[in-house]
This record gives C-alpha cells, structure tokens and sequence, in this order.
C-alpha cells in the first residue's frame, strides 16, 4: 500500500510495465528498487523474461530516482533516455528485483541542472537479482536532463 501512487503511475502512463507485473518496491534518497516475477504475459519462447521486459523493469527505479528528485525540486524539468546498455548473464525466472542505488548522482544531476540551466546526462545502472540473490541481469541508461522554464 506503501507505493499505491506509483502503482497507480504505472497503469495510467506505463500500461504495459504495469501489465507485466513492474512494481516499485523500494524508494528513498539513496536507491530504488522495481520487482517483476516472470509469469506467461512476460515470457520469451525459451521459458525465461523476455528481455525487453526486464529492460522495462530496469529502467523504472533508474527514472523514478530522478523523477522523485525533480518532484521535489518543484522545477520543469523534461527527462529522456538517451542511451542504454545491457548485459545478460543468467536466465531470469522466478521474482527479479531490480536495483538502482545511485540516488546521490540522479539528486546530483538536478542540482547542476538547476544551478548551471545547462541540459545535464547522467548515466544510472541497475541490477537484476533472482530470488536466490544471482545477477541476471545488468541495465545502464543514459538520461538526459533539460530544465523548461
């Protein structure tokens, strides 16, 4: 019930993040963390997580760190991913969570963006972790940062 806002984000402007299970489990200052269990509507051919949809489970705590840091900025300020990396490592099954513990950087970027009003990037990683605490996967997108008014 904690997170209930962002659940209600997901449906209304992420309906197929929501509807593959992406879930916001985890936020404070300092990281973030979205869970997502591998289930039939988020499976690839060969029984795993289709990959894209771990990339959308990545990049939610990555976007929700800087969204929380411009909400509480009470500045307009536009974000884009500009870039991403990925790499696999191991079959995602089960619960995956992914995390994002670089909140110090996303509340970083914003603050330069504020103070300089010269468009920021900032690169945020996050890392997929199955039940048995095993990497699974690894995502790093590249943000891009233009204050609007």
């Amino acid at each position: 019930m904690k997170y209930f806002k962002y659940t209600l984000f997901t449906l209304l402007k992420l309906p197929a993040a929501w509807l593959t299970g992406v879930r916001l489990t985890h936020l404070d200052e300092k990281g973030a963390t979205a869970s997502i269990k591998h289930r039939w509507i988020n499976q690839n051919p060969y029984s795993s997580m289709f990959w894209a949809v771990q990339g959308m489970a990545a990049e939610f705590p990555t976007g929700i760190l800087l969204t929380d840091q411009i909400r509480k900025s009470g500045r307009n300020i536009s974000m884009l991913v500009l870039n991403n990396k990925a790499n696999f490592s191991k079959k995602a099954t089960g619960r995956i969570n992914f995390t994002c513990d670089q909140g110090e950087e996303a509340k970083r970027a914003i603050d330069t963006l504020i103070a300089t009003g010269e468009p920021q990037t900032v690169w945020l990683d996050a890392t997929g972790i199955n039940q048995d605490g095993q990497r699974v996967s690894t995502f790093s997108f590249e943000w891009t940062l233009l204050l609007k008014d």
